[in-house]
C-alpha cells in the first residue's frame, strides 16, 4: 500500500511539527514491521508545504499503524498545527535505487 500525503503547516509551528513528524516516523519504522518506507519534503519556496510518501506492507498494516500509541500521540501533537491534509493512495508503477555498497 502506497499513500501521499500532502500536508499544509501553521508557519508559526513548522519547525515543531518537523519534529514530530521525525519522532513519529522513527517510531514507525523501529516498531512497526509493516511500516517500510516513509519520505518527507518540504517545498524549498514553502516550508509549510509537506509532501510525505508513505509505504506499508499493505492495508492492514496501515490500518495497525494508526491505532499505535506513536501515530496516536502524533496526530495529538499535531491537530492545532496541521491547517489542511490530503491523502491520495497510489500505485507503485516501479521502483529503482542503488544499492547499498
Amino acid at each position: 500500500m502506497v499513500r501521499i500525503a500532502k500536508i499544509k503547516i501553521d508557519s508559526l509551528q513548522v519547525h515543531q511539527y518537523y519534529a514530530a513528524l521525525k519522532e513519529q516516523m522513527q517510531a514507525a519504522i523501529a516498531k512497526e514491521p509493516g511500516v517500510l518506507t516513509y519520505y518527507a519534503v518540504a517545498d524549498k519556496k514553502d516550508e509549510t508545504s509537506i509532501t510525505i510518501l508513505e509505504v506499508y506492507a499493505d492495508p492492514t498494516a496501515y490500518q495497525t499503524h494508526i491505532q499505535t500509541p506513536h501515530f496516536k500521540k502524533y496526530k495529538e501533537t499535531v491537530k492545532d498545527m496541521v491547517k489542511s491534509l490530503e491523502l491520495t493512495d497510489v500505485e507503485l508503477i516501479a521502483t529503482a535505487m542503488k544499492p547499498a555498497e
